[in-house]
């Protein structure tokens, strides 16, 4: 298990589970041992080529991976109709990838109206679309015809999208099966090095349908399990619950070895042009962004999506695709702390507070401090060493002897050793 809790006086709640921290309670998670990889920062980009009135540019904050999804991408744009295929964008997206040297995720899903076993039913996008093919043999090719043209060069697909709602996908579980095992067995049939990754459920309602999935036999037709942790509005720390739960059904249906990917998630974030009901102010989004990363790795996610860079109600950026908020700053930041460095634990106190400790080679060691739902003062232990206290905004201040006290509260702060 990635996560113990240490009951003294009362339950812990996360997402579906009872989480209140009263005096004497703590959460100690168990960070995977291994360096922390540029792939954990995954992005989405909707408006690099087409659907805004100017084109996202690049991002200007470096990413390791890219998940292709809302993006002009899946089975609809690329056969319009049957046997007629445009992989412009695609082309595009794949040759973009190639030049910053980002990993593609391309999701495979979503029929055509052509191919649509109910083509005039309602979805989340043209009628037609959250259907299963009607013919097997039409979703076999296709899948067939993009493992070929881009063998190579994407290594890594995804099957689906979120099919527990009805936007997305309106079959049966079986009918889910069925796709999944012939993209498997194609993909896997034009390269064995492809990675396959599971249909993403999503959120805490995805839960019932995800252990059916996995019950059905799902493991068998995946390297990789995924999943969409959704928790809000709720705040990042209810994804540490969440992600219990869909390890916990991995293991008990022997997938407990395989990586987990979180290949979506996000918040509504307030722009300069809308203000969107629930979203976050952009400086309690960087806060929500970086925790959602440290507890993420903590709690054994390996990759993590962000849902996204130019969405107009959930972006990093501005309409104009290019105005950076603080969540991006903060994006950039947070890797700065984490890439290359081991997470050596991760826990709460009794108050609340969040401490993980990471280190590197050479003697460096820091400490990622933050309360999720208070400001109070922490006396770092002398052991520690701290020499400066770094925010999110990549601002440092150093520790001063006669100020042996900084203030915490939801925004993380690392403090540093700055060791060997």
């Amino acid at each position: 298990m990635n996560w113990r809790i240490n009951f003294a006086v009362s339950a812990v709640f996360f997402g579906s589970l009872c989480v209140l921290q009263e005096a004497g309670t703590t959460i100690s998670l168990h960070p995977p041992t291994v360096s922390i990889p540029t792939s954990l920062f995954g992005m989405h980009i909707h408006h690099m080529l087409r659907g805004a009135a100017q084109p996202t540019p690049w991002p200007a904050i470096p990413f390791g991976t890219w998940r292709l999804w809302d993006a002009y991408a899946a089975w609809p744009w690329v056969e319009p109709e049957k046997g007629k295929w445009d992989f412009a964008n695609l082309d595009k997206y794949v040759s973009q990838a190639e030049q910053n040297r980002i990993d593609v995720l391309l999701p495979l899903g979503l029929s055509p109206t052509w191919a649509s076993a109910r083509p005039t039913e309602k979805s989340g996008y043209s009628p037609g679309y959250a259907a299963e093919p009607r013919d097997l043999n039409d979703w076999r090719n296709y899948v067939r015809t993009i493992a070929t043209r881009y063998k190579g060069r994407v290594h890594a697909y995804e099957m689906w999208n979120e099919p527990n709602l009805k936007n997305f996908y309106t079959g049966s579980l079986t009918q889910l099966m069925q796709l999944v095992s012939v993209a498997y067995e194609t993909l896997k049939e034009i390269d064995p090095a492809i990675i396959v990754c599971s249909p993403a459920f999503t959120a805490a309602g995805g839960i019932p349908m995800f252990e059916q999935y996995m019950m059905a036999g799902g493991t068998r037709y995946a390297d990789v399990i995924g999943y969409h942790l959704y928790v809000s509005p709720g705040l990042p720390e209810e994804m540490v619950g969440l992600i219990q739960q869909v390890r916990e059904i991995m293991t008990r249906n022997g997938a407990a070895n395989k990586p987990l990917w979180n290949t979506e998630t996000g918040w509504a974030i307030q722009n300069k042009q809308s203000v969107v009901k629930q979203a976050l102010s952009p400086d309690e989004a960087a806060s929500y962004l970086a925790r959602s990363f440290v507890l993420s790795w903590a709690s054994g996610v390996s990759r993590f999506y962000w849902y996204s860079w130019d969405n107009f109600n959930m972006g990093l950026v501005d309409h104009d695709g290019k105005t950076l908020k603080s969540p991006a700053i903060a994006y950039g930041e947070i890797q700065k702390w984490l890439i290359g460095a081991r997470m050596d634990s991760c826990d709460t106190d009794a108050n609340g507070t969040w401490t993980c400790a990471i280190s590197r080679d050479g003697g460096y060691r820091g400490w990622i401090v933050w309360n999720p739902t208070r400001t109070l003062n922490l006396t770092p232990p002398g052991s520690w060493k701290v020499k400066q206290v770094r925010d999110l905004a990549g601002k440092t201040d150093p520790m001063h002897p006669e100020r042996p006290s900084i203030p915490i509260d939801p925004s993380p702060v690392i403090l540093e050793s700055r060791g060997g």
